[in-house]
């Protein structure tokens, strides 16, 4: 690429690598894919601990936890000290990936002093509250949510579900950019019978895996009903958890008999995935869900409703199972008639792994590039 083309970047977000979340895997993705491209991209986040003092290319700023989400933060608003910066080192574009008050006092800057502003939207915070006992606060909290995105450029989604969604609310400017999966590191040939004994699994036991937050809005009561109809029709059936948060501590008194793993990461993580038979996603809350994709690339069938990376991704009874969203009676039905033909998982999981392999990161880095230069002009 000719050097006069490449884009000196602000991201903005609440959130980044190290935090393990769907929102900063996927922004450390997307930066680290900017950077290997050759543009310069500049992180703006709020500090991860007492002594984090950022570096060249990030900046931290002070931030506070966000209430329910143990290690993560939101930042405060920076608006002298984001104009301070931008009139130093002024960049083509500024992108804002949360919309905490950081966030807004980033486009409110940038759109101040005439720098290109866009946006990402990547949590669906409103349904969120409804699952935190702040129900009445939806309409407020999605209202704060679409006016941010009304005064960028555009504003980029991971799914043409999800687009269509805010088009109709109203919103210019929305872009599918999509999401990756790491197939390299997601790898059915990950699978570990040593890691599988250390959970109590035969090697003719069916496994069932969730990984993710363990929180209301991830509808885990859900997951308990499918795999208890699983372990009707297989007595020896294993439930593995992955992930922690506000719900573990509950649910491993519940079901002593259950794994729970605890957060994984990395190759650990990949040979959790590749170990399992069968990965249970019911959540409704994802505006993708990195999960399924992950869970797919490592060769598991996956049963979820039609929702978020799910709809986008599997076709039903070839490569994994779907519900119609919000049915959980329909979603422990199909879990029984899975059961019923568990000798079908690895035929499914075999075409899930190979459906992924269209779904590398580079595209969507490209995409997303795409849309800024898009937005700029």
């Amino acid at each position: 690429m000719h050097t006069s083309n490449l884009l000196d970047i602000a991201f903005v977000t609440e959130t980044f690598p190290p935090e393990i979340n769907g929102v900063a895997m996927t922004v450390g993705r997307l930066v680290g894919g900017l950077r290997e491209r050759g543009h310069r991209v500049r992180v703006i986040r709020p500090r991860q601990g007492q002594i984090d003092a950022g570096s060249e290319e990030e900046l931290a700023l002070p931030g506070l936890p966000l209430p329910g989400y143990a290690g993560l933060r939101f930042g405060l608003p920076a608006g002298r000290r984001l104009h301070r910066e931008w009139k130093k080192r002024r960049p083509d574009l500024v992108h804002v990936v949360t919309e905490g008050p950081l966030g807004w006092s980033a486009v409110n800057v940038a759109r101040r002093i005439g720098i290109p502003v866009t946006s990402g939207f990547h949590t669906n915070f409103d349904r969120y509250s409804v699952h935190y006992g702040l129900g009445w606060m939806r309409p407020a909290v999605a209202a704060y949510l679409r006016s941010l995105h009304r005064r960028t450029l555009a504003t980029m989604v991971p799914t043409a579900a999800l687009a269509a969604d805010l088009a109709g609310e109203g919103l210019n400017g929305v872009r599918v950019v999509g999401r990756g999966v790491d197939t390299q590191l997601f790898d059915p040939q990950r699978r570990d019978m040593v890691l599988r004994a250390s959970w109590g699994a035969a090697p003719d036991m069916p496994v069932c895996l969730y990984v993710g937050r363990l929180a209301p809005e991830k509808n885990l009561k859900l997951v308990e009903q499918a795999f208890a109809a699983i372990r009707q029709r297989h007595a020896r059936a294993m439930m593995v958890w992955v992930g922690d948060g506000p719900s573990a501590r509950q649910l491993a008194i519940d079901h002593p008999d259950h794994h729970f793993a605890g957060m994984r990461t990395g190759t650990d993580l990949a040979a959790h995935y590749a170990s399992a038979d069968l990965f249970l996603f019911p959540s409704l809350t994802e505006t993708y869900g990195n999960v399924v994709p992950e869970a797919m690339a490592s060769g598991l069938p996956v049963l979820a409703y039609r929702s978020a990376a799910a709809a986008e991704l599997i076709v039903d009874g070839d490569n994994g199972r779907l519900a119609p969203p919000g049915d959980g009676e329909a979603y422990i039905r199909i879990a029984g008639e899975m059961a019923v033909a568990a000798g079908e998982w690895s035929r499914m999981g075999a075409a899930a792994r190979e459906s992924m392999r269209a779904h590398r990161w580079s595209s969507v880095v490209e995409r997303f590039e795409a849309v800024v230069r898009e937005a700029m002009l």
